[in-house]
């Protein structure tokens, strides 16, 4: 019988227990996780503090219990790692309740701890009001501070994914935050210009940007910045990064990578060959350059531990890297990227350019429609796609995942200008954004319609001093413009060029980048040879300077009209329709607990089930009768019911059974 035992239960260590079962039926499986729980939402953790996920029980994904049940695989949480033989192939481990120790042998061995949240060591950082976010219980003790402390201000530190998710969170609780980045935009893996976008949309909802900026000290009720600066902080969120957790791989002699993560090959192995590793903790090959990094994210630490439990058990499985697609979320807005930015591209050494467009994401006749950004990087010399950004309030999603598909095929720009995307005036345009932005490459690739787009507009006009000509309608150049620029709106073109120096460079700005290439068209046939559209136009140079700011343009910024979330907190914070739910029944014979939500309760039930939230059992214990009573407890999936089983049989209840998910109950009745 194979044993093979896994190290962390959470995305990658649950998904690759699951896997194995799955591949093989009498397989020793045990899963070692060093904390209370196992297989959580950690990604939905913002979302229960900010009120959109209402019950808590939701986020619990897997318990030992259903593990056990539905895959026979034993996890024993609160059981630390702390040593592993090699030559042996043991480990020992600690249990952290009993404090003894004992040791497990193994055939193979799947590393999946992930990493940990960063805590710089600052002064403050240890004070009682000072938090970071990574587990349920970091969820409930910010959850509990808010409504046990009433904090009024918080300043949340760094502005990468979780730090943004829980600003929304955080001013959906009612609080001022402050965001402190320490470099020069929120959000630094994508595009400055796209960054601006979230920035205007913080900024919107009342959200203080302050970046260049870092913590220096943390008060009672403030933080010191390292500027002198104080800003009001009854509350701080620490949330400046991850580092893998390698400490036992260390230890144990396994190679690490030029990266910062455990060294694994393209089975998922490490460099001992019965020890594989997936998640945060490893590094793996960038599918758009090839070189090794880390991408602690969720999609690719599931593939990994998929992976590496295949390659376990001896069936050949390779990972062929990650693109890093990502995408965030920020009150109303979307952003996401995938595969390389231009920065990114070019510090590789591949020969790279990029065009950004702004267009409707469906039919600009039919109600409802928004502006979606599309931001292309390819390479210059085979035109094949390396990276993609795109930003919007809807259809953003959409067409990264389209840019991100075409990056893991080796798409050109031919090939992605020339995709049938589906089309309908609700719910796209003929042109969708994606064929559009490669439309645009091609432009810029052949030489047809030269563009740079706002990160690289700043070196160049400071280089060439370009006459600068705004294209744009009148009321656009009135809200904002480039101090210096000449207002000669498209159809005064041609009767004005005479005014224009030809043997001076020209930068032609319009609201989007379309019409600043028809403009350009006409001056090159008119005989103007250096002649610049600035690409995705004015939307995009005034991102840019809200993000990070120009050095050699004065761009003006237009006045943002102000957000509010009251409308979206009342929504938010809406009671669940009232349902009547018969209470526990009074006799003392058996009785049929649902555990699940009203909400799920509503959408059908087992017969004559009682219908008490996992998350009000502790408050209605006295509703399930004797402790000798016949209870059967169910849910969705088996997992939550597990909870309550034990909760109720640590309260004294003797006669508990699990009943599994409401499939299993409705199948055995």
């Amino acid at each position: 019988m194979h044993k093979m035992l896994i190290v962390g239960g959470v995305a990658a260590g649950a998904t690759a227990a699951a896997r194995a079962r799955r591949l093989s039926g009498d397989a020793e499986i045990t899963v070692l996780e060093a904390g209370p729980d196992v297989s959580f939402a950690n990604c939905g953790l913002p979302y229960y503090i900010g009120g959109d996920i209402e019950s808590r029980s939701k986020l619990i994904l897997q318990s030992p219990e259903s593990f056990k049940d539905q895959y026979n695989v034993t996890v024993k949480t609160m059981t630390e790692v702390v040593s592993i033989d090699k030559d042996a192939k043991t480990v020992e481990v600690l249990d952290k309740g009993s404090g003894s120790k004992a040791t497990l042998s193994y055939d193979s061995l799947i590393l999946a701890q992930g990493g940990k949240p960063i805590i710089p060591p600052l002064p403050g950082v240890d004070k009682d009001h000072v938090f970071s976010l990574w587990t349920l219980a970091d969820m409930d003790a910010i959850h509990d501070y808010i409504n046990d402390s009433e904090p009024a201000t918080v300043v949340v530190v760094g502005g990468g994914f979780i730090g943004l998710e829980m600003v929304e969170a955080l001013k959906k609780r009612g609080l001022d935050v402050t965001v402190v980045e320490r470099l020069p935009q929120v959000m630094p893996n994508l595009e400055a210009e796209i960054a601006g976008y979230l920035t205007e949309e913080l900024t919107a909802f009342g959200v203080d940007v302050l970046t260049n900026r870092a913590v220096a000290s943390i008060k009672d009720s403030s933080v010191v910045l390292d500027n002198g600066a104080e800003v009001p902080a009854e509350m701080v969120l620490m949330s400046v990064g991850v580092r893998p957790t390698l400490k036992l791989a260390e230890e144990t002699g396994l190679a690490l990578g030029e990266a910062g993560g455990l060294l694994v090959d393209e089975f998922m192995r490490t460099s001992d060959e019965n020890i594989w590793a997936a998640g945060d903790m490893v590094e793996i090959e960038h599918r758009s350059h090839g070189k090794k990094v880390r991408i602690p994210l969720a999609g690719p630490a599931n593939r990994q531990g998929r992976i590496a439990a295949t390659n376990a058990l001896g069936i050949k499985k390779s990972y062929t890297g990650s693109l890093g697609t990502s995408i965030v979320r920020v009150f109303e807005a979307v952003a996401g990227s995938t595969g390389l930015s231009l920065q990114r591209a070019r510090e590789a050494g591949i020969p790279a350019d990029a065009v950004v467009i702004h267009k409707e994401n469906h039919t600009s006749y039919y109600p409802g429609s928004k502006q979606v950004t599309v931001m292309v990087i390819y390479n210059t010399e085979t035109a094949v796609i390396i990276g993609g950004q795109t930003a919007g309030y809807a259809g953003a999603d959409r067409r990264l995942d389209v840019l991100a598909t075409a990056i893991a095929a080796k798409m050109t720009l031919g090939d992605i200008a020339d995709l049938d995307l589906a089309y309908s005036p609700p719910l796209g345009t003929a042109n969708d954004p994606v064929n559009m932005a490669a439309f645009t490459a091609e432009n810029r690739q052949s030489g047809h319609s030269p563009a740079l787009t706002a990160g690289e507009l700043d070196a160049w006009a400071g280089d060439k001093k370009p006459q600068i000509i705004d294209i744009r309608e009148t009321f656009a150049r009135d809200r904002a413009h480039v101090a210096g620029s000449v207002h000669i709106p498209l159809s005064y073109l041609g009767e004005n060029m005479a005014s224009l120096d030809k043997s001076q460079p020209i930068l032609v700005i319009g609201e989007n980048g379309k019409k600043g290439h028809q403009a350009l068209r006409q001056l090159i046939q008119a005989g103007f040879t250096e002649v610049v559209n600035a690409s995705g136009g004015y939307i995009s140079l005034e991102r840019y300077q809200r993000a990070v700011g120009f050095n050699n343009m004065e761009v003006g910024m237009g006045e943002l009209e102000a957000k509010s979330l009251e409308a979206s907190n009342e929504t938010a914070n809406e009671s669940a329709p009232e349902t009547e739910i018969a209470p526990a029944a009074a006799s003392d014979g058996p009785i049929v607990v649902d555990v699940r939500s009203p909400e799920e309760y509503t959408t059908g039930a087992y017969p004559d089930a009682v219908n008490i939230p996992l998350d009000e059992l502790d408050d209605r214990i006295q509703e399930f009768g004797p402790f000798d009573r016949d209870i059967i407890v169910y849910c969705a999936s088996g997992a939550r019911s597990a909870y309550a089983q034990r909760i109720l049989m640590q309260t004294g209840y003797t006669n508990v059974q699990n009943g599994g998910g409401i499939t299993d109950m409705m199948y055995k009745r």
